[in-house]
């Protein structure tokens, strides 16, 4: 914490370097430049396909409204958002016609929400899927600044605009290095329109999600808004080992890996007396799998006794899941508090139970993105103490003698008017 006094030290060194010329008038001391505020696009789907009723029995087109209902009253303030649209407006035959309708809806900038909802509520699906030239227009729409720039990118179907593949225009945005992620959602997807949206997200570093409800819709669109006002640290790229005492030693990150179907992946961390492991693992079906999977995240230590196990299964209604773990390493209770603490060395398990039919190619393997935290454990107990009830205890035994004391007074109350009613 900087005192009043050196404040004023620094005050009277800057007022003196203005004064004999040191400084030019105006320049700022050692002031970093404001943080520009974040740029996302929402790239809408308004084909015709979007009439399709299988959205929790309305129709794909009233569910994406009702979902940019709710994230245009979620959006942070600190993000500039805009909203594009591809197949809304010619309902012709004429092919290279069709393949120019995008328009942007509504300009990327500081948002209005009321006529950002008002322009949305006007669209009705109607014509093409020009989704390559919808990605270059939107592209062209978040230029200018080193901000950082997403593109969420919302459609029920594949392109139909070839030769201009999407793909192709994804990586070539992506090889500008003007750090643009595109991410894509699949409203209710088939297996193109899934491996087209996968290879336009994986070309600019993305995340695709299958979409079969409004709720996810809205969810996934709300968490990628938001990821762009604080965006997460870059993942860095590692290979498990196939035991502990061959994995890799891994500090506090973001990582990612791939992993066979059904194949156990290890990975190392030291936690220090006093710090709590948290650590999180996301596995995508990128291509078509069986139902009926799952992952499993377990934290044992180097002779194999288990200490936490974390897990969660899937029926395919989603491409990604995911679970976690904790675990809080007690504080060292030696004499000697300046010696050099020993760290535990503890060993995650990552396995899956993903299978996939015959005619799905397994390799490479699928795509594993693993989190880990340490940070330093609360010294005072945790809230999950005493009796899983934690600092609560006390409420319990307040409204135990209470009801105690309400029932002995209505016990006696109800005695009273048993003999009054005798004695009358």
């Amino acid at each position: 914490m900087i005192t009043r006094k050196r404040r004023a030290a620094r005050a009277w060194v800057l007022l003196a370097a203005l004064a004999t010329g040191m400084l030019p008038v105006g320049a700022a001391a050692d002031e970093p430049s404001p943080k520009q505020a974040p740029k996302v696009e929402l790239v809408l789907d308004v084909s015709g396909s979007m009439r399709a009723r299988d959205m929790d029995g309305q129709s794909r087109m009233s569910a994406a409204k009702q979902a940019f209902n709710e994230v245009l009253d979620a959006v942070p303030e600190e993000v500039q958002l805009g909203i594009r649209t591809l197949g809304a407006n010619y309902r012709g035959d004429n092919r290279q016609q069709g393949c120019k309708d995008t328009e942007q809806l509504y300009p990327v900038g500081p948002l209005d929400r009321t006529e950002a909802k008002t322009a949305v509520a006007t669209l009705a699906p109607t014509g093409w899927t020009p989704i390559g030239p919808a990605l270059l227009k939107a592209a062209d729409d978040l230029e200018g600044g080193d901000a950082t720039r997403r593109i969420v990118l919302i459609t029920d179907g594949e392109d139909t605009c070839a030769p201009l593949d999407p793909c192709e225009v994804a990586r070539e945005i992506a090889a500008k290095g003007i750090h643009l992620v595109i991410d894509t959602l699949g409203l209710v997807p088939d297996a193109k329109t899934r491996s087209q949206l996968s290879c336009i997200a994986e070309a600019t570093g993305g995340t695709y999600t299958s979409v079969q409800h409004t709720d996810e819709l809205s969810g996934r669109v709300k968490q990628l808004v938001d990821r762009s006002a604080d965006p997460v640290a870059v993942p860095v790229a590692t290979e498990g080992g196939a035991e502990c005492a061959k994995a890799p030693r891994l500090e506090a990150g973001l990582y990612t890996d791939r992993a066979k179907f059904a194949e156990h992946r290890w990975y190392r961390v030291d936690v220090l007396p006093g710090q709590e492991l948290r650590a999180s693992v996301s596995v995508a079906a990128d291509r078509a799998v069986n139902p009926d999977y799952g992952v499993l995240l377990r934290a044992v230590t180097v002779h194999g006794r288990e200490i936490v196990r974390g897990s969660e299964a899937g029926t395919g209604r989603t491409d990604v899941i995911s679970s976690g773990l904790r675990y809080p390493k007690a504080p060292r209770d030696d004499v000697d508090k300046d010696a050099e603490p020993a760290a535990e060395t503890v060993c995650l398990q990552v396995s899956n139970s993903f299978s996939a039919p015959p005619t799905v190619k397994t390799t490479p393997g699928l795509p594993v993105e693993l989190s880990v935290d340490l940070v330093d454990s609360p010294d005072e107990p945790s809230d999950v103490a005493v009796f899983g009830l934690g600092r609560g205890w006390w409420l319990l035994g307040a409204l135990i003698l209470t009801g105690f004391a309400a029932g002995l007074l209505w016990g006696w109350v109800s005695r009273w008017r048993v003999a009054v009613w005798r004695t009358n």
